[in-house]
């Protein structure tokens, strides 16, 4: 069933807005996936803050093309019925969550992406990013970096404390 021109300008209007704020988008081939496999794919991504948009690739390309970010962004992997995921949040989210999900559902088949500034993903590296950690979890990791030789040393100090207190035990004991 064909969807009306008015219908098809909300959709791109719609996508151009999204596409506007991404941090990133992943895409994906979704060819031998239930409906009821999307639904679990968009409440997992709802979760993680990334919308799932499943729309013709020539309705991805015209909101591309009317975004100044993307217009001259690498469209050739856009082929097949694929599945779009978008962040506004995190760079990362949108290939993590496509991946997790990949894991589950070996019919999901991650194809790239767009960066937020406008550069074209490919398979490989988004399987890479997908692979990263999250944001707060390198955040978490730097700030442990940080304070580990505040802990060294508060640990050495500590230690040094321990054995005079347990000299002046030994002393007042003896």
């Amino acid at each position: 069933m064909a969807i009306s021109r008015d219908k098809k300008n909300a959709l791109v209007a719609e996508l151009s807005e999204l596409l506007a704020t991404a941090k990133g988008t992943a895409f994906a081939s979704y060819q031998g996936l239930s409906v009821a496999d999307v639904q679990a794919l968009r409440r997992a991504a709802r979760e993680s803050g990334v919308v799932i948009k499943v729309v013709k690739n020539r309705l991805v390309r015209v909101a591309l093309a009317a975004n100044d970010t993307y217009k001259d962004a690498d469209t050739s992997l856009l082929t097949g019925q694929l599945v779009y995921a978008v962040s506004s949040e995190d760079e990362v989210a949108p290939a993590k969550v496509l991946d997790e999900f990949a894991k589950t559902h070996p019919a999901l088949q991650l194809v790239g992406g767009f960066s937020g500034e406008g550069a074209a993903i490919s398979t490989e590296e988004i399987k890479a990013l997908a692979g990263l950690p999250s944001k707060n979890q390198l955040i978490a990791e730097v700030v442990a970096q940080l304070l580990s030789p505040v802990h060294d040393v508060t640990n050495a100090l500590s230690g040094n404390l321990h054995a005079l207190l347990d000299g002046v035990e030994a002393k007042a004991n003896a």
